[in-house]
């Protein structure tokens, strides 16, 4: 049981709003800048985000939403993290009951709201 649907669009109007100036700067979130797969306009969405070792990964913590659909449909996005751009391609999805792609102290908590879905994003080859 991800966070419910209802939650995420209150979220989007009201905790987005008051989270996404600080989101980009603050240790485990950031800012995935994509853009809308019919309208082309640009989103910005504070997420739980987090470096790996071959990449970032980001907690689905409503599940599957349209940011991703938007990120998935175009190969990649930007993300602001702690006030910087960084250029993530390759996206996929990956289920992972055992959370093993976030930090040990993370685990818990996401636990505690049933995530076991992440978009895995690789930094976008220099050049």
């Amino acid at each position: 049981m991800v966070l419910p649907r209802r939650l995420a669009r209150i979220n989007r109007v009201v905790g987005n709003r008051l989270l996404g100036p600080v989101a980009g700067r603050l240790p485990g979130f950031g800012i995935v800048v994509h853009h809308g797969r019919r309208s082309g306009r640009e989103y910005r969405t504070p997420v739980s985000i987090f470096k790996t070792g071959d990449g970032y990964v980001v907690a689905l913590t409503y599940g599957v939403g349209d940011w991703t659909r938007n990120v998935l449909a175009a190969g990649g996005c930007v993300v602001e993290i702690r006030g910087r751009p960084i250029h993530l391609t390759a996206p996929r999805l990956v289920h992972d009951p055992s959370r093993r792609s976030v930090p040990r102290p993370v685990r818990p908590i996401l636990a505690a709201i049933s995530v076991t879905e992440f978009l895995h994003l690789a930094p976008h080859p220099p050049g």
